[in-house]
């Protein structure tokens, strides 16, 4: 089965070829801009991409929306870890959490999938925020996040070991085992 990844990240499409492939899923990486509205959950912002792609495209396909929350910081930046990376950066959370001694966070990511309905599957992991930035793989806030019963951020870790515990592993295994039992 081909399958259509929605998203301008290609480090987002690495991530699910890597899982997806052994479940015998060729995904790749479709570049379609949509709004991702401002919402209070994950859920909702992809849930409006996914129909307002709907409209415009031919499924089935998926997309990702995943943030980081940083319970110290009113789960701040959430829905908005997106515009928050672009804007402030790894930087500018290690300068907001300077000081705050509860460094607990959590991802979480939800993956959106397109056939005529819509099915949502969700992955979250807990951790810490490190004092610094550590590694030069992955994207995004992986530099600073450091899982829980883990010694190094995802940012040190393979692509293979990430997706093995990651947010967004997690909710590609909830969805590969739909997958697997729905598409005979």
């Amino acid at each position: 089965m081909r399958l259509a990844f929605i998203t301008s990240n290609p480090g987002k499409v690495e991530e699910a070829q890597i899982y997806l492939s052994s479940f015998g899923v060729e995904v790749y990486q479709l570049r379609v801009e949509y709004p991702e509205i401002q919402a209070d959950s994950l859920e909702e912002v992809a849930e409006y991409g996914v129909k307002w792609l709907a409209e415009r495209i031919a499924g089935p396909f998926f997309l990702d929306d995943s943030g980081l929350f940083i319970p110290a910081l009113k789960c701040f930046p959430g829905v908005y870890s997106a515009y928050v990376y672009k804007t402030l950066g790894v930087n500018g959370i290690l300068k907001l959490m300077n000081g705050v001694g509860d460094r607990r966070a959590y991802f979480k990511s939800i993956i959106a999938y397109w056939d005529g309905d819509l099915h949502i599957f969700e992955g979250r992991v807990d951790g810490i925020i490190t004092e610094e930035p550590k590694g030069s793989g992955g994207f995004g806030f992986d530099p600073i996040f450091r899982p829980s019963g883990f010694d190094r951020t995802f940012a040190e870790m393979t692509t293979g070991e990430k997706n093995r515990i990651s947010h967004r592993g997690r909710a590609l295994q909830g969805f590969a085992t739909w997958l697997k039992e729905n598409l005979k």
